[in-house]
């Protein structure tokens, strides 16, 4: 069984990998044929192929792990921070009627202000250290949270709601053995989608204001025109955000197994 599951693993790592490598060759030919150049109009150092890009993640390996270290951390802690926050928060908006209509409209409007605009002014407000790329991450990572975990607790059978209510269960014992099981898998399917996009959060922050991270090494080499190195601060930040979600996927099979995504 175990056999067969890698086997079916592998065939679907085939695709997207037969595809990535399509475009790295179209890319390395266009790239060295001044193809991409001619066709955007700019000098042809302005577009590394793919064998360059290559080059810069060994020879500057040493300044992409160490950038690439502070971004993770910054990356971990602010989606804890949103972990907690989104899903308490998802709890006490399914608790109260009340206060999930009076909120709920609130939450999904505070989606509509930019991130970027609001990067510099935390900047200002909690100065250059890990605090403003924190909030920026646990901002962005919130909503994805909260609705999908609040989602998840209001899809609970009604009809295994009465039956807790007749075998006398109090409000605790209801959530804890049905409510909390069922929301299990929405809130995965949250996390993930916030983990993908916290590594954003935090080049944001590090734009905004930062000495170091990989946003920071984006934003030098590219003022600097080394366009290699931006390039393969990139392929680490997607490396990053790709090796987050295969462990939260992980995590998932093996804590929500009765999901959707749990294990077969």
């Amino acid at each position: 069984m175990r056999g067969r599951s890698r086997t079916i693993a592998v065939r679907h790592l085939l695709a997207p990998l037969a595809i990535l490598c399509a475009i790295a060759v179209a890319w390395e030919l266009a790239a060295r044929l001044d193809v991409l150049a001619n066709a955007l109009r700019i000098e042809p150092f302005l577009v590394p192929a793919p064998s360059e890009i290559a080059q810069s993640l060994w020879s500057d390996r040493g300044l992409l792990a160490a950038n690439g270290w502070v971004t993770l951390k910054e990356v971990v802690a602010g989606f804890a921070l949103s972990v907690a926050a989104g899903v308490g928060f998802a709890v006490l908006l399914h608790l109260s009627t009340t206060l999930r209509r009076a909120v709920y409209p609130l939450l999904v409007a505070s989606q509509t202000v930019p991130i970027v605009v609001i990067a510099p002014i935390l900047v200002v407000w909690l100065g250059f250290g890990i605090g403003p790329k924190l909030a920026i991450i646990a901002l962005i990572c919130f909503f994805p949270i909260t609705v999908n975990t609040l989602d998840g607790l209001g899809s609970v059978d009604p009809d295994l709601v009465k039956m807790m209510r007749t075998l006398d269960a109090s409000r605790w014992q209801t959530f804890r053995r049905i409510e909390a099981p069922s929301a299990l898998p929405y809130f995965f399917s949250g996390a993930k989608i916030a983990v993908a996009v916290a590594v954003i959060g935090a080049v944001f922050g590090e734009w905004a204001g930062s000495s170091s991270g990989l946003g920071h090494l984006i934003q030098q080499a590219s003022a600097q025109l080394q366009t290699a190195r931006t390039f393969g601060a990139v392929v680490v930040l997607s490396g990053l955000a790709i090796l987050l979600f295969a462990l939260l996927a992980g995590v998932e099979r093996r804590v929500a197994w009765w999901g959707p995504n749990g294990r077969t």
